[in-house]
């Protein structure tokens, strides 16, 4: 990762000065600051009726091997759009059945294997899908999204000497949304909030739909809401809603920031419209609705939680990560890390390490807690949510200093991170003045 900040922001920047004198030189295909609209016919978009559409193909064609890789597409970015995770099991039925299928070359259908690698990275079977890319990399090198599903992967495993390596790969074959949304997150890691800014800018550029328009905006707002400024996060969520009313993301995102301007009554109706189209919101309406005092809507939301995750437990989706999270701030601390060792075997990665040393902390083994704290920071941890909780650790082992130096980040960072989180690091900083 030593390179990291050398050499990617050098390609990116070429290959973005490539792209956009052909995306915006006089005749070109777009205008700048103005959202796509959807085209005539239907858009790879209506996943309703591009699902429908591929099963009545397959009725009458059922040994078509590209339909079925297809159709298993549709249903895992359906998965991903509606958080109704009973498509994972719809993707994987069809990427399978098209693995199975005979092709002209005698090779499975390299959209099945490329397709089997995103679902794994979807399940957080990280491991998985870096064999699933690898395999897909090797039939076929100039497939550019394999290269996509290894830079997640790796990404998530805490390798991002061969993430990077694979994000330069994608970068130089197809430098598109989805390589520059993957170099901003790369960058975002790194802290370099600027240049994740303009990769986005420039993938919003070429963004040929409006859920991608919004995808863009809302990874805008994010950074935004990270770098503390809930007023432009809000406004670019307000944007990503404008082009796809029903992002879920950014409805969350949005009223996250209106409960930080402090409009309660905004922030409660867009939680409550956000986890009606995604219930993984639901712990931030609930913690809302608890600070607020309506502590039996709360529990509600969090019920909602848990029957969320035995679904995705029972779709073979278990998230030990937002189950520790969970566990550690509103649970049994002891099972927040059993959950949370059992993420860390299977991915090493920047969020994992600080849940974990957070749900550590909570059951008082402050000095193991420490080591991944540290661990999340050597990994790109340029978060208030992390700098508090490296700073309470601190504070717990006796570490005045030091604890003083990552609560001041924290609220440096973000001073709206977390209403209680807050609260609690100036409560520390002014008893340590």
């Amino acid at each position: 990762m030593s390179h990291l900040r050398r050499s990617l922001p050098l390609l990116t920047c070429a290959l973005l000065g490539c792209a956009l004198l052909v995306l915006f030189a006089p005749g070109g295909v777009l205008r700048r600051g103005e959202p796509p609209t959807g085209g005539a016919g239907r858009s790879p978009y209506d996943l309703t009726g591009s699902i429908e559409a591929a099963q009545d193909h397959l009725r009458r064609h059922p040994g078509d091997a590209a339909a079925w890789a297809s159709l298993g597409r549709f249903c895992l970015e359906q998965a991903r759009r509606t958080a109704d995770f009973s498509y994972y099991g719809k993707a994987e039925g069809a990427f399978r059945r098209s693995l199975g299928l005979p092709t002209g070359d005698g090779l499975p259908h390299i959209d099945a294997v490329i397709g089997m690698g995103a679902l794994a990275n979807a399940r957080h079977d990280f491991t998985g899908a870096a064999r699933w890319g690898e395999r897909a990399r090797r039939a076929a090198p100039y497939r550019w999204a394999a290269y996509g599903v290894l830079t997640d992967a790796y990404l998530e495993l805490g390798d991002y000497d061969r993430a990077e390596r694979s994000l330069r790969n994608m970068l130089q074959g197809r430098p598109d949304l989805d390589s520059f949304t993957r170099a901003a997150r790369l960058e975002a890691l790194r802290g370099r909030s600027g240049a994740a800014r303009l990769l986005l800018d420039r993938a919003r550029a070429i963004a040929g739909e409006p859920a991608e328009y919004a995808f863009c905006l809302w990874q805008l707002g994010e950074l935004a809401w990270n770098d503390g400024d809930p007023e432009a996060a809000r406004d670019a969520y307000a944007r990503a809603l404008a082009a796809e009313p029903a992002h879920a993301p950014s409805m969350a995102g949005k009223a996250r920031a209106e409960a930080a301007l402090g409009r309660t009554g905004e922030a409660l109706r867009g939680y409550a419209a956000a986890v009606a189209r995604a219930p993984s919101y639901v712990v931030e309406y609930a913690e809302l609705l608890e600070r607020l005092g309506r502590k039996a809507e709360a529990r509600r939301q969090y019920a909602v939680f848990a029957a969320q995750h035995r679904l995705l437990a029972a779709d073979g989706a278990a998230d030990d990560l937002a189950l520790g999270r969970f566990h550690a701030d509103h649970g049994d601390a002891r099972t927040a890390v059993r959950h949370l060792r059992a993420e860390w075997k299977r991915r090493a990665s920047v969020e994992v390490a600080d849940a974990l040393a957070w749900a550590l902390h909570r059951t008082g083994r402050d000095t193991e807690a420490a080591a991944y704290a540290a661990r999340a920071a050597r990994l790109g941890g340029h978060n208030a949510a992390f700098s508090y909780h490296r700073g309470e650790i601190e504070y717990a082992l006796g570490h005045t200093a030091a604890a003083r130096e990552h609560l001041s980040r924290a609220l440096s960072r973000n001073p709206h991170f977390s209403p209680a989180g807050a609260e609690r690091a100036r409560t520390l900083l002014k008893a340590d003045a």
